[in-house]
């Protein structure tokens, strides 16, 4: 028989398309019974926002590609212009599951609670008049009509905002009659009105800005009529360009690129289904935007927006019950943070665990009068959080704070260079690591006197130093003293804020220079060992899966006998389940309340465990063009831990969690009828969280 080509892009799965899965996924639970009604609302929600944010990134790099020609072919060897056409199909039929499910499924269960959101044919009398006056106070003075003429050419509309094309009749005071007009809903607008209890009737009800907007369109255009009105909503391509090899300050330059951000190619235009075809097209005219970009909806043009509904109401009865999180046993009714970690290494796991350890180390090492130094890495932060406040509050007290911020933070940007400038003004010394690699690891590091030597206190994590999130996404991290962590932790700053060959470390890994290397000679240990006739064992849990040689070599590992049980919440290029290559590889995927975030590895290692985390995903990005960590926990009562709470309540998921396919689909578990409902976020809640 043939060796098998592990090189096959028939052995790779496209990473777009796996994404895309991933929103589906999510989508599903919008209609999982199982779960509070609002929290679905939520899902919904969040499906959309996630479709937005896959087009603004992902599509428009697609068609950015094919209109430079330079085309980017992945493991999988589909080109970009096919990967856009299944793009494009998935996308249609992933909206159109979204409306259905908002209308056929949500809206109905909603009022069902007593909760409405009331159509322009059902408002009252009353009602009516509530809802003309708020749009004389509220809305008529902000908005701005622009009619279209060439005095008046069509507008610059932004990214995501929702708009309104205007069909008119008539002429107006100068005696024009372009017959279209266009109308900008300002952000400052909330999208969905809560009537006030003395019009509602009732309970709780919404009227959509949309509805009030079409409702007095006509006192938008004095003296003429509408004849129709269309919301639409155009998105844009929002990734940022910085050319690091040719500017001397990329929080400068970047500064620059934030204003256009808004104003990106157009690469999709969603309409509302009564808009007519001359008016869709164009819009497209507009836009240069094809049919293959426009979505026409049965309902608001976004579906983010209903977010904010679900903070306007106070049903608990329809929500997640309230999460009371626990401090690890080592801080209990303990003070002084800094005797704790002296005692014993502290393993921390959000949102089981509470984040205000890391958050009181911070506090405890500005207002202690033997702490010299101050180190850590801000990805995503918030530039207004305790931990900005804490660093603050060191920096002003005279201690030597290094802050190596990440200004390249997708979507965070501006935060991140208001929070430079924060830090910048305290006194701390800020740097923005590394040229042309982002510095992605979570790390933070306190220097202490102690007597008469100095002592390292490190925190090392897999999720941002972000005070709510830490309230959303599951993460691990570790508190210690370890004299080599310290030490390993000082020479990985040194070379983020200096220059220098890499050092070699003791007990981390780093990327770009050792994560890939340690990763594959821990997965090619596995694969002797097997080959050996002794047990070979992989357990991996991260984000995403696409880096090609770790998926070639995960390959290897199954046909030499490893069990490879990989957790992996979004995209996965690998195919599992294929005979001679990777029967021995399951790949599931957890959904639920807390978007799982946290990457953690563990390696059988012949009967001596090795558990890892890390910031990293197995991704080509993480291993070379990123700065990464990872590091191990060695004490074996905390890695033990690790197994029993981070990865086994995973792999015993029946509910929450989906099977990835040989063809790239995944089905969801469900018990059987003699099995015990097993959700590994509720199961961990139960054990961990207060």
């Amino acid at each position: 028989m043939d060796p098998i080509d592990l090189h096959s892009t028939e052995l790779f799965i496209n990473r777009e398309l796996s994404l895309l899965e991933f929103n589906r996924r999510v989508l599903e639970l919008a209609l999982d019974e199982s779960l509070p009604l609002m929290e679905r609302v939520k899902f919904l929600a969040i499906c959309s926002s996630n479709l937005d944010e896959f087009f603004e990134v992902r599509v428009s790099g697609l068609k950015q590609q094919i209109i430079t020609n330079t085309q980017k072919i992945g493991a999988d060897g589909m080109p970009p212009e096919e990967t856009l056409q299944k793009v494009s199909d998935t996308c249609h039929t992933l909206v159109s599951e979204q409306y259905l499910a908002l209308n056929e499924v949500l809206l109905p269960l909603l009022e069902k609670e007593n909760i409405h959101f009331v159509r322009r044919r059902d408002w009252t009398e009353q009602q009516t008049e509530w809802i003309k006056s708020y749009f004389t106070r509220q809305v008529l003075p902000v908005v701005t009509p622009i009619g279209l003429d060439p005095s008046h050419p069509f507008p610059r509309v932004v990214n995501k905002s929702l708009n309104f094309m205007m069909s008119l009749e008539g002429k107006d005071a100068f005696g024009r009659d372009s017959g279209l007009a266009i109308v900008h809903a300002p952000r400052s607008l909330p999208r969905a009105v809560r009537l006030p209890d003395e019009v509602s009737g009732g309970g709780d009800r919404f009227v959509f800005l949309s509805s009030v907007i079409h409702a007095f369109a006509d006192d938008l255009f004095h003296g003429m009529k509408v004849n129709g009105c269309y919301q639409f909503r155009v998105t844009r391509n929002s990734d940022l360009f910085v050319d690091e090899d040719s500017i001397d300050n990329i929080a400068h330059a970047l500064r620059g690129e934030l204003a256009q951000r808004h104003y990106g190619d157009a690469v999709r235009l969603e309409v509302a289904d009564n808009c007519p075809p001359e008016i869709s097209d164009y819009l497209m005219s507009k836009y240069n935007l094809s049919r293959v970009d426009l979505y026409q909806v049965e309902g608001p043009v976004n579906l983010s927006r209903l977010m904010p509904v679900i903070d306007m109401m106070s049903r608990p009865d329809l929500k997640y019950p309230a999460l009371h999180q626990s401090m690890p046993q080592p801080l209990d009714r303990r003070d002084n943070i800094f005797k704790a970690i002296q005692k014993q290494d502290i393993w921390l796991y959000h949102p089981y665990h509470s984040f205000n350890p890391v958050v009181q180390l911070l506090r405890q090492a500005a207002r202690d009068p033997e702490v010299l130094a101050i180190k850590q890495t801000v990805y995503r932060t918030g530039s207004d959080s305790a931990i900005v406040k804490a660093l603050v509050e060191a920096a002003r007290a005279g201690k030597e704070v290094t802050a190596v911020i990440e200004v390249r933070a997708r979507f965070d940007e501006a935060d991140n260079i208001r929070l430079a400038d924060k830090l910048h003004e305290a006194g701390a010394m800020v740097v923005y690591g590394v040229s042309n690699h982002k510095t992605h690891a979570k790390m933070m590091m306190v220097v202490r006197r102690e007597g008469d030597k100095l002592r390292r206190y490190v925190h090392l994590g897999t999720g941002n130093y972000h005070t709510s999130t830490a309230k959303l996404y599951t993460d691990v991290g570790l508190m210690s003293c370890d004299e080599q962590l310290g030490e390993d932790m000082h020479y990985v700053f040194q070379t983020l804020t200096g220059m220098g060959k890499a050092t070699r470390l003791k007990k981390l890994y780093s990327a770009p220079f050792t994560l890939h290397k340690q990763f594959s000679r821990l997965i090619d240990t596995e694969t002797e060992n097997a080959l050996n006739g002794k047990t070979g064992k992989i357990i991996a849990k991260m984000n995403q899966l696409t880096d090609k040689r770790m998926i070639q070599s995960l390959y290897k590992a199954s046909q030499a006998g490893v069990k490879i049980d990989l957790i992996v919440r979004g995209i996965c290029s690998l195919r599992p389940g294929i005979e001679g290559v990777s029967e021995n590889i399951t790949v599931r995927s957890i959904a639920g309340r807390f978007l799982e975030h946290t990457r953690i590895y563990y390696f059988h290692n012949d009967g001596k465990p090795l558990v890892y985390a890390s910031s990293a995903d197995w991704m080509e990005r993480n291993f070379y063009r990123r700065i990464e960590i990872l590091f191990p926990f060695e004490n074996q009562r905390i890695s033990e831990k690790i197994i029993r709470f981070g990865l086994t309540p995973f792999l015993a998921d029946n509910c929450m969690s989906w099977v990835l396919q040989p063809d790239g689909s995944y089905v969801r578990n469900q018990p059987n009828e003699s099995e015990e409902r097993m959700s590994a976020q509720d199961y961990l809640i139960k054990k961990l969280a207060g």
